[in-house]
């Protein structure tokens, strides 16, 4: 397979943020090798702070670091750090709308063999539902290191989700996005894929195939949930009406439902969600894990034959 871990993206990102800015500051949660942040805590130790395990304190250092000015990055596994920390982030964060953003690995069923304590599911979902909030995950290494910077350029509260595991590339390194703004890799007018993070590389792989057989497919990487681009999604229920979401994610409160909110308020379209069919995962490889829920191309491309019937 030729791709990277998104965990990659943010240790090679932050090392180049570190370089052009000292206001750049990790806060590690005893996770530094796990989330690749060594290299920047060698080279800029005055910028770096290892709380050990102890997430809610990262909070709290955090927020104190950004009310001076610093553009602080928490740094841990995307399970503790949307549950665990969850009142620190609301308190002390959200609400003061400090500028702190939170950047977890092992987001979604990546963790794998670690199994279901460690396999984040709900992360994007409860993250979403807080005022101020802006929750992202980018498709490749390439996308996530556009999305960091730009995460790191914005003032606000930031939620970032990376993969534990390589991810497929989709772009390459001149991509270029915009935080609340879906990436259309494909237009179409028989049906609408949306889909973010790691499982934007097997819908594009479902929609290809798709194309051989005669479907004209629109395909969306929406890698910002909140705030959602509602416009794409408009547009889709209006010119398409027919939409498929993809998520390493439970399919309630994470991208699906966040695409059914709109369509419901237009009282329009048929939306079909696949993703974690609200159960905890379990020990097995990564790609076991996907097929255990439905998320695969074969699945993807069966339910999309059955909407356009």
């Amino acid at each position: 397979m030729n791709g990277k871990a998104l965990r990659e993206a943010f240790g090679d990102e932050m090392l180049e943020l570190g370089k052009e800015n000292p206001d750049i500051y990790i806060v590690d949660a005893d996770v530094g090798k796990s989330c690749k942040t060594l290299a920047f805590a060698s080279a800029f130790p005055n910028q770096h702070v290892n709380v050990g395990i102890a997430e809610q304190n990262a909070c709290g250092i955090a927020a104190g670091l950004a009310t001076t000015g610093k553009i602080p990055f928490i740094s841990t596994y995307a399970v503790f750090g949307s549950m665990r920390m969850s009142e620190q982030i609301r308190q002390e964060i959200c609400y003061p709308k400090l500028n702190v953003k939170i950047a977890c690995s092992h987001g979604g069923l990546t963790p794998a063999n670690d199994g279901a304590s460690h396999q984040s599911i709900e992360d994007m979902g409860i993250l979403r539902t807080l005022p101020n909030m802006t929750v992202i995950m980018g498709a490749d290494y390439y996308a996530t290191r556009n999305l960091i910077r730009k995460a790191a350029e914005y003032e606000g509260p930031v939620y970032l989700r990376f993969t534990r595991d390589a991810i497929p590339f989709v772009y390459d390194d001149s991509i270029e996005l915009e935080i609340g703004k879906a990436h259309q890799i494909q237009d179409g007018k028989d049906i609408a894929i949306i889909a973010n993070g790691d499982t934007v590389c097997i819908a594009k792989e479902a929609a290809e195939i798709l194309e051989t057989r005669g479907m004209s497919v629109r395909l969306l990487d929406m890698h910002t949930i909140k705030p959602l681009d509602k416009e794409a999604v408009e547009k889709c229920v209006e010119e398409i009406g027919k939409i498929i979401t993809v998520e390493d994610h439970n399919i309630i409160n994470g991208l699906g439902s966040a695409v059914c909110e709109v369509a419901a308020e237009l009282g329009q379209g048929i939306v079909k969600r696949i993703g974690v069919q609200d159960q905890f995962g379990q020990s097995a490889p990564y790609h076991e894990l996907l097929k255990i829920n439905g998320i695969t191309s074969e699945n993807i491309i069966r339910t999309a034959e059955e909407l356009c019937r």
